[in-house]
């Protein structure tokens, strides 16, 4: 056995991997919500949601080139603030996000995939389960190469998508093009804003990327800029295509597109959002077992997860703990909860690094890649605003 991780992912593939993390599952079904407050104007929600997440990505990236480490966050905040206790938890708490929000993929993946064929749904769960965790035992490019295969697909069906409510005829909600209504369009992008959580998993690959000083920061931003504009192409195209009464209140909100442009029922985008669970899932195993793995050099009682096999390079005890529990959460818990959970961590998370960060520039200014205060300190506005919004609508 072997304590480290091997360098071998370059930029390409680093910001393969971040699309394919953000650009999940959720948005088959999220542009309807978020099209139900802001109404044609949908696409700007998702584009304002992009700015919003914008602060916190650059902090992530500051802090990529200060410290890369497979810890993440835990090691940003135990650096920061001078606690590993505070670093343990942070690190357990984005263990468990990531490891809820694969389970709550998975399950609702395989609810794609009984659509297209017959199948035990738990049994499907296992052995989905079972088969991305081997692959991310594995090996990290074989991990990655998967993933980038499966980001491909979701791209290939969106755009379909997009092209579909280019040839459909314009919506009479889309040709009146009444005034904007910001109240509303607010209100989108604070819905919104979930579909673009995910770029802070990148941060994690940080001990197994080649040059992470220049690579991290810029697969970050790109993979946001880039499921930005996708969001936003999708989000046109459904608004122009589907009348909104319709749209607000349907869980397949694409499908309506693909029948306003093409005909037909669409079914093959289940398949496609199959693959983008599979995306998912294995996109979470990879990144929590590099949190487990980062946090046993800072925890003794979690030093058991900080070895890596030699001959493939990934920590293969922390990588089997977290596909068994992404099985097991997939199995027994429930997919709404899951997803609450999952963003009430994270935004938590979201908050302690950009206050990390502060702390971290007025002590030590210098950095590979900077950036100017203002922007922790919006992101620690943004995320704390976006917490308590969430918090307020699960009470």
């Amino acid at each position: 056995m072997t304590e480290h991780l091997k360098r071998r992912i370059g930029l390409g593939l680093l910001t393969a991997y971040g699309v394919g993390v953000m650009v999940g599952a959720g948005i088959y079904v999220l542009v309807g919500a978020v099209a139900g407050e802001a109404g044609i104007w949908a696409p700007v929600a998702f584009l304002l949601a992009g700015l919003i997440a914008a602060p916190t990505a650059l902090s992530y990236s500051e802090f990529s080139t200060r410290i890369p480490e497979a810890a993440g966050e835990a090691a940003y905040v135990g650096t920061a603030l001078k606690s590993q206790l505070l670093a343990v938890v942070i690190g357990l708490a984005i263990v468990a996000a990531g490891t809820i929000s694969a389970a709550a993929v998975l399950r609702g993946g395989v609810g794609y995939l009984t659509v297209v064929i017959d199948v035990p749904a738990f049994w499907a769960m296992v052995l989905i389960g079972a088969a991305l965790t081997a692959v991310a035992i594995f090996g990290v490019m074989e991990s990655l190469a998967l993933a980038a295969v499966f980001t491909v697909v979701e791209l290939l069906g969106l755009a379909l998508v997009i092209w579909a409510g280019w040839q459909a005829p314009e919506t009479a909600d889309w040709s009146a093009m009444p005034s904007p209504v910001w109240a509303g369009i607010g209100a989108g992008a604070a819905l919104a804003f979930f579909a673009f959580i995910g770029f802070e998993d990148i941060v994690n690959m940080a001990e197994e990327v080649a040059r992470p000083e220049y690579t991290m920061p810029r697969a970050i931003l790109i993979s946001l800029a880039v499921t930005t504009v996708i969001y936003a192409l999708v989000t046109w195209a459904t608004v122009r295509a589907v009348p909104l009464g319709a749209l607000s209140t349907s869980e397949k909100p694409l499908a309506l597109v693909w029948q306003s442009g093409m005909g037909g029922q669409g079914k093959f985008l289940s398949t496609i959002a199959v693959f983008a669970a599979l995306n998912g899932v294995l996109a979470q195993i990879v990144m929590a077992s590099r949190v487990l793995y980062g946090l046993g050099k800072r925890s003794a009682v979690l030093g058991v997860f900080h070895h890596a096999n030699k001959r493939t390079g990934t920590p293969i005890l922390a990588t089997g703990l977290v596909g068994g529990a992404v099985v097991a959460g997939a199995i027994v818990l429930n997919v709404g909860l899951l997803a609450e959970t999952t963003s009430t961590i994270l935004l938590g998370v979201f908050v302690i690094v950009n206050f990390s960060l502060i702390v971290l520039k007025m002590r030590e200014p210098d950095a590979p890649f900077r950036v100017p205060m203002f922007v922790p300190v919006s992101g620690l506005v943004l995320a704390a605003a976006a917490l308590a919004l969430n918090l307020g609508v699960q009470i």
